[in-house]
């Protein structure tokens, strides 16, 4: 599809767009995935907002043994590889790093980038429960992130520019809410690789590109009859999941499977809401930001996240669910022995726990995995 093709036009190019920005002015805001550093700020402050969400290589996950222990998320350890090398591009651009700390991993990663880079690490806290002394928690570190954004850009986030970089996110995130509920009919017309690479793009492109290239496209989708394969319908969950780490679609495309729903606390950029744009703004961001988003699985407590997993097995008339998360990501490992019972009770579906450590060597096992789960599914 030609939108398609734009967008990943757009993903290609996106390092040289962020150098050209940067030679014109523009800070470039770097921030760690996890949906909790609202990109509304940085565009507010004339900044441009890039995700720093890329991972996979096994090689940058063994870079990072010199720096940290290995039994740490193996997401975060390909992180600190990637920052400490210098060779990153996205990490050599940024001029800051904005760094919610949510848990050990992240808290991790902005600690040694901090010690063994010139990175400018600004790290604000993200309480584990959703509550009044929470939410104010979490509000007064927006109100910092929002301080240290005026002072690095010179620019002033007043509320008319703060209300117009809303309302180009909200417009992003109801487009990413429509294909993504398309995928609700009984043939599919996006591929799973398709949208999470969308949903990729969406923390990495400029937003006005690409609402018109998904503009455009939900136009191509509602004209264009699909041939995708209907094979078992697949809820895909987990940890991360990382833009460069899509061996996992792969090997379920291979199988037949068709992931027609995500959810991910990092690496799927959460959609389901829109910030309010009456009253306090900042106000409205953490609201939408901490307070409405389904929680990760280190909040406590945690049944808010497994019940609408659930939900969305319903909702997307899944087939089967694969419990995809990364190695010594604890807190996922743990859910992820006792959810299977509260899935089967609530739904009569089956999981399928997959664990990865970015090491190829994984490939293999995972294929005669998920080829045997399917079967299992047709029978």
């Amino acid at each position: 599809m030609e939108a398609i093709n734009k967008i990943k036009a757009h993903l290609k190019s996106g390092i040289n767009d962020l150098k050209q920005a940067k030679d014109q002015g523009i800070k470039i805001i770097g921030y760690v995935p996890g949906g909790y550093f609202p990109e509304e700020l940085a565009i507010a402050a004339g900044a441009m907002p890039v995700c720093l969400i890329r991972a996979g290589d096994h090689a940058s996950v063994e870079a990072s043994i010199a720096y940290i222990d290995r039994w740490l998320d193996t997401f975060y350890r390909a992180q600190i590889g990637s920052g400490v090398s210098g060779k990153d591009q996205y990490y050599n651009i940024i001029d800051v790093m904005i760094a919610p700390i949510t848990d050990s991993n992240n808290r991790a990663l902005s600690d040694t980038l901090d010690y063994h880079t010139d990175i400018d690490i600004f790290p604000f806290g993200v309480p584990h429960k959703k509550e009044e002394s929470g939410y104010q928690y979490y509000l007064h570190g927006l109100k910092k992130v929002k301080a240290k954004l005026e002072q690095l850009t010179g620019v002033e986030i007043t509320e008319e520019r703060l209300k117009e970089a809303i309302q180009l996110c909200n417009k992003e995130r109801e487009l990413l809410r429509k294909i993504s509920l398309m995928r609700k009919s009984e043939i599919v017309p996006i591929s799973a690789k398709d949208f999470v690479m969308i949903n990729h793009a969406a923390m990495i492109i400029d937003k006005k590109v690409l609402i018109e290239c998904m503009k455009s496209l939900i136009q191509e989708l509602q004209e264009t009859d699909t041939d995708n394969a209907k094979g078992p319908r697949l809820l895909l969950t987990g940890s991360t999941l990382a833009m460069g780490d899509g061996k996992i679609l792969d090997l379920i495309e291979e199988a037949g499977g068709n992931v027609v729903i995500e959810e991910f606390a990092e690496g799927i950029k959460p959609y389901w809401q829109n910030v309010n744009t009456s009253g306090d703004l900042l106000e409205a961001l953490a609201q939408t930001y901490f307070m409405d988003r389904i929680v990760p699985a280190w909040f406590r407590p945690a049944s808010e996240r497994l019940e609408y997993l659930v939900k969305l097995a319903k909702d997307f008339s899944v087939d089967g669910v694969v419990w995809y998360q990364l190695m010594y990501r604890e807190s996922y490992k743990i859910e992820s022995y006792y959810f299977p019972d509260i899935l089967e009770k609530e739904t009569g579906l089956s999981m399928l726990t997959l664990e990865s450590d970015y090491d190829p060597s994984e490939i293999g096992q995972m294929r005669t995995r998920i080829e045997t789960y399917l079967e299992s599914i047709r029978r």
